[in-house]
């Protein structure tokens, strides 16, 4: 079952479900979700590794940061690919998911995103990344909504989220063993 704005908000405000959402989020979210904005911009390179029991992720370097005191438009080129990190701090209970999508104005500019569900128990900021496929440079403010993250009621048992992501970290160091 998909939650409503108005269970959503009654979470936000009793156990902290969503960390420093907009005032329009906490006032008059749209749908049946919470839209969640563009905190950290990061340039990759490197390569990545994925085996049986070790991975390496890409590097990433800052590009761009929110800054609530001005204004920073980032432009994302045709071709470019960019991993980002919202403003918003997660805190998933045992049971709820969430999935997200971005939002419309994005992908009709030919931005595609990566990713999309958060496990139960995940407590932290979500990075993940854009890719703009399409002809023309997109523009995109940060602080901006980005993404419409949608929350959904897990019935029966589930496992909590383990990974070495929690908390929001964003790239590995070196070559790690999963767990």
């Amino acid at each position: 079952m998909i939650l409503g704005v108005d269970e959503l908000l009654k979470l936000v405000k009793e156990k902290n479900l969503v960390e420093g959402l907009s005032e329009r989020e906490l006032t008059n979210p749209e749908g049946c979700g919470l839209d969640l904005r563009l905190g950290k911009v990061w340039e990759i390179s490197g390569e990545t590794f994925l085996g049986v029991t070790d991975r390496k992720s890409v590097e990433a370097k800052l590009l761009m940061e929110y800054d609530e005191t001005e204004s920073r438009i980032f432009e994302l080129k045709s071709g470019q690919q960019v991993l980002v990190t919202i403003i918003e701090k997660i805190n998933l209970p045992e049971n709820l998911t969430a999935n997200f999508w971005l939002r419309s104005t994005l992908y009709r500019g030919g931005v595609i995103l990566s990713g999309g569900n958060v496990a139960p128990g995940y407590s932290g900021e979500i990075s993940f990344t854009l890719f703009n496929s399409g002809n023309c440079p997109v523009k995109i403010e940060i602080g901006a909504r980005i993404i419409h993250m949608m929350f959904y009621e897990i019935m029966g048992k589930t496992n909590l989220y383990r990974g070495q992501w929690q908390g929001g970290r964003v790239v590995t160091e070196k070559i790690e063993k999963q767990v």
